[in-house]
């Protein structure tokens, strides 16, 4: 099955008519229909007995977007997740006017009170950071109380941490958590995971980037942690260095369809991952990316090949 490149992840599911239209759409690899009733599997949040699905939207850049292609894209994205019962949104703080208008779409009727929003702060200074939960409240309109608080790339952690903690304590996070998407942030980042109380976990990890299985995602289930996985495409390069290939056959063995499906199916066969962040500003795309969660994962083995079939790519 020839995969010549992302313009395939823009045709993918030819025939949609709009955002909401997934409906009665064949996935090639599957062979069957996805149907309206269907919905994403969840996993638990460990420790809770609140789940959540097994792929999201990581809306840091798409939010980026707003002032040049409007909240539209974005909004059509949320629509697309939530017609197949997604809720999970991953952001970052951007400037108070970006943020502004992305808020008005998590408050639009359509998406208040559905979604699970992970916030972050990612800012150098205490009163910097104060100020950045101050407009993620503002973000999540109608509710001071955030879902996921994390702090970014653990930046100035050791000021921001003692602050997000008492934000937990008093109500204004319900969960609390660290991110990385750098593997030369990994033994810094699994010391923090062994010494602080945490709710959530956020790291990068794919087909091309494994190496958070060796350490970090075992230490997870160790502890009992939510696990979020952001750069599941290597932020777009994955597509650059599979372009021109054919996806193997092979794949049909656990339902995969595209190379996009073959990264997020090496992800969520992971039993320690809560949740996969795919970040795009096109429907079509995340009707791919839901597509995943549907059929098999491949086994261990299968895995492994999957490895040895990218590592030289």
């Amino acid at each position: 099955m020839a995969i010549p490149n992302d313009t395939t992840r823009r045709d993918f599911l030819i025939g949609l008519a709009g955002a909401g239209a997934l409906l009665a759409t064949r996935a090639p690899a599957l062979g069957r229909t996805l149907s309206a009733q269907e919905t994403l599997p969840t996993r638990p949040i460990p420790g809770t007995e609140e789940t959540l699905p097994i792929v999201g939207f990581g809306s840091s850049k798409p939010v980026l977007e707003i002032p040049t292609e409007g909240t539209e894209p974005v909004a059509g994205v949320i629509r697309m997740l939530l017609e197949y019962g997604g809720r999970v949104v991953d952001t970052s703080p951007r400037t108070p006017e970006i943020d502004a208008e992305f808020g008005q779409v998590l408050a639009a009727p359509e998406f208040s009170g559905r979604l699970f929003v992970a916030t972050k702060i990612n800012t150098d200074g205490e009163a910097s950071g104060i100020e950045q939960m101050r407009q993620n409240q503002e973000l999540v309109v109608g509710s001071r109380t955030l879902d996921l608080l994390q702090v970014e790339s653990m930046r100035d952690l050791d000021l921001h941490w003692p602050n997000v903690r008492r934000w937990k304590d008093s109500g204004e996070a319900r969960y609390i958590g660290v991110t990385t998407s750098s593997i030369g942030q990994h033994e810094e980042f699994e010391a923090f995971m062994r010494s602080e109380p945490l709710d959530f976990v956020q790291m990068n990890y794919s087909v091309m980037e494994p190496n958070a299985e060796d350490r970090l995602l075992p230490l997870a289930q160790d502890l009992g942690l939510g696990v979020l996985i952001n750069r599941p495409f290597m932020n777009g390069s994955y597509f650059g260095r599979v372009s021109g290939r054919e996806l193997p056959e092979w794949a049909s063995e656990f339902d995969c369809a595209s190379w996009a499906q073959f990264s997020l199916k090496y992800i969520l066969a992971h039993p320690a991952v809560t949740c996969a962040l795919t970040e795009t500003t096109n429907p079509d795309h995340m009707a791919e990316n839901i597509g995943t969660a549907f059929g098999r994962l491949p086994a261990e083995p299968t895995k492994r090949r999957m490895r040895e079939l990218v590592q030289d790519l």
